[in-house]
């Protein structure tokens, strides 16, 4: 997957920055400090250019800086994206879900030191029909 480039403006606010990127209608993000800030715009960006990749809508070109009016204080920082990269960092992150099961059943598994999280893995891959060797545990 490409690489993508695009300028975001940081405004800051009570000692942290808000961060929108002109081009990207609704990415939007900010940060405590300007570590984290320029850490948030470029994960906002990486989900908001695979969801772009993904879609039907064409990739928004970016406007040359020279172009951009930000306001006094504000700052203009160039922002990357490599969705390549980002969906191996995205792909392989867990997701917390919450679900029940009958008392006894949990009790007797608990017992046994049932890992939970690899069982239901394997079992949703099980019958997704999907091949348990590309799992990650």
């Amino acid at each position: 997957m490409p690489k993508y480039l695009y300028y975001a403006i940081f405004e800051p606010e009570d000692g942290g920055y808000n961060v929108t990127f002109p081009d990207l209608p609704g990415c939007i993000t900010c940060g405590d400090d300007m570590p984290d800030a320029l850490y948030m715009a470029r994960d906002v960006l990486e989900g908001w250019m695979i969801g772009v990749e993904d879609g039907s809508e064409p990739i928004p070109s970016s406007t040359e800086p020279a172009n951009i009016i930000i306001s006094e204080g504000s700052l203009l920082i160039p922002i990357e994206a490599d969705t390549g990269l980002a969906r191996i960092k995205f792909g392989n992150k867990s997701v917390k879900k919450t679900l029940t099961i009958p008392f006894w059943l949990n009790e007797i598994a608990e017992r046994h030191q049932v890992n939970f999280s690899k069982i239901l893995q394997d079992a949703l891959a099980q019958y997704l029909g999907l091949d348990n060797s590309q799992l990650k545990h």
